[in-house]
């Protein structure tokens, strides 16, 4: 029987095994049992309640190509914690063939061995909710006492044996941020300030318009000390075991101040959402800075110019790239699509390019299946050699382990192997069939009717745009059928004058 082998360890939990302990069990197990271990999956510090399990999730998918057999787990907790996952699981790995094994809990198919399961699981998810009702309880009783629960402390203050005391010198930077915002300046001119005076960060980093506003928002600064508000993906939200105590810690700006600043924002939202409401920027996404290569974003400037600017100049003003007119932008790259592209003269130029390059790519993945299958035939003759001589009575302790990397060294061709059959090969393109498919998507582009439907039809054909203060490249990509095909086009050119605002 072939296995793979899954192994986790949670950091909440210093006395479990490591995944070599696991692992070294695992492997002893299967040796006893003449099981085969084709693959080894192991996801370290990650908490079974949840399916943040990379090597987890990537074991469950390849149970589906058949290189596998069985999982072999140290215990079932290792496998998931919950019985609703458990079952979920179990039931996917089923239905692709797969049975699930414990080293240290014997089970089988038994009415009693399935009582005895669900018995182990419940224990398990027992176990895993029960330390965390522990872990929240500590936390809960620090808040009370208005003590620091971890994690990095807001700028402006550090920790002393758990509670909070003002650092008078981040404390300045705060005052600053709050008081330039209630005058009126924008998140630019701050950080502007903020640089020139030398402040950086909790992590030392340079502010952006991010960090300024999570500053802003947060009441810790005048004085409320808020334990357990909101969730790990919406910090928004107030949970009914919200902890709030007034006037808990040192605060560093007063409450009028601070509700006059949250007025401004929630004005200021409101009228940039009025002039954005109706605005599509057509490449969102596509376009990229020349010169630090940070994305360009759609941006209102001076509240009147519609352009692209570089997203670490905007939030940043660490870049020295222009913003672009979003117009002339859009208005050029679709005239180099219509020209590069959709073009009827194009498309036998395309056809050929692109059945060359699939014959490329198809003669390339045979000559890969045949040097894994020389390699494979190759290692099978060295695991044949070295039982001969065992049979002869030539043993040495050596020979074990070179066999067993001979046997993961096969088991990894063969998932390779199995890999690149999956993938079809690619078939004869003709140029009508190109220009079926861009004579549909340029009715689309040139008609101007619906710019949502405009902006996933570029998406089909743009890879990347980059912007340069002279210059602007792009990349084109699209489909045929249900292939990818990409294939560089430059559509590059000094910028027109008019081009920048």
């Amino acid at each position: 029987m072939k296995a793979a082998a899954y192994c986790r360890f949670s950091s909440d939990n210093q006395r479990e095994e490591s995944i070599d302990a696991q692992l070294r069990a695992i492997k002893e197990y299967a040796e006893k049992n003449n099981i085969e271990i084709v693959k080894v999956y192991a996801d370290e510090a990650k908490s079974a309640t949840t399916d943040d399990r990379p090597q987890f999730l990537q074991m469950v998918k390849d149970s589906e190509i058949g290189i596998f057999e069985a999982v072999i787990v140290h215990k079932l907790d290792r496998f998931a914690r919950n019985r609703y996952d458990s079952a979920f699981y179990k039931r996917q790995l089923k239905k692709n063939g797969v049975i699930i094994i414990s080293v240290l809990e014997q089970l089988d198919d038994s009415p009693e061995s399935i009582i005895l399961e669900s018995v182990l699981e419940g224990m398990a998810e027992y176990y895993s909710k029960n330390l965390a009702r522990e872990v929240m309880k500590g936390l809960k009783e620090n808040a009370f006492n208005a003590k620091f629960n971890g994690g990095i402390p807001p700028l402006g203050y550090n920790i002393v044996e758990g509670e909070y005391h003002i650092n008078n010198e981040e404390a300045e930077a705060i005052k600053l941020i709050f008081d330039l915002y209630a005058k009126g300046y924008g998140y630019r001119h701050i950080i502007d300030e903020l640089n020139l005076k030398g402040y950086k960060t909790k992590n030392g980093n340079s502010f952006s318009k991010n960090s300024l506003y999570g500053i802003l928002r947060n009441e810790k600064y005048t004085g409320k000390y808020i334990f357990n508000k909101g969730t790990k993906t919406n910090h928004r939200i107030t949970k009914d075991d919200v902890i709030i105590i007034e006037n808990a810690i040192p605060a560093i700006i007063d409450k009028d101040l601070f509700e006059k600043v949250q007025k401004k924002i929630n004005e200021r939202k409101i009228e940039r959402g009025a002039n954005t409401a109706k605005r599509t920027y057509l490449l969102s996404g596509l376009v990229y800075c020349g010169i630090c290569g940070s994305k360009m974003v759609g941006c209102l400037s001076r509240g009147k110019y519609v352009t692209y600017r570089c997203n670490k100049k905007d939030r940043t003003k660490q870049c020295t790239n222009k913003d672009i007119n979003k117009d002339s932008l859009e208005v050029f790259i679709v005239e180099e699509l219509n020209k590069k592209i959709f073009d009827p003269e194009v498309a036998p130029i395309l056809a050929k390019l692109l059945n060359e390059e699939n014959q490329k790519l198809n003669k390339e993945k045979f000559e890969k299946i045949a040097a894994l299958k020389k390699n494979y035939n190759k290692i099978e003759s060295q695991i044949k050699n070295i039982v001969d001589a065992i049979a002869e009575g030539m043993y040495q302790p050596i020979m074990k382990e070179k066999m067993r990397e001979l046997e993961d060294k096969k088991n990894e061709i063969l998932y390779s192997l199995s890999e690149i059959e999956k993938k079809k090969e690619t078939s004869f393109i003709t140029p009508e069939i190109i220009m079926e498919i861009f004579n549909e998507d340029r009715e689309i582009i040139n008609s101007l009717n619906n710019p949502q439907k405009i902006k996933e039809v570029l998406k089909k054909y743009i890879k990347k745009i980059i912007v340069y203060p002279t210059e602007i490249k792009c990349e084109f990509y699209f489909w045929i059928g249900d292939d990818f095909r990409s294939l560089e086009v430059a559509a590059s050119g000094v910028e027109p004058p008019t081009l920048r605002v």
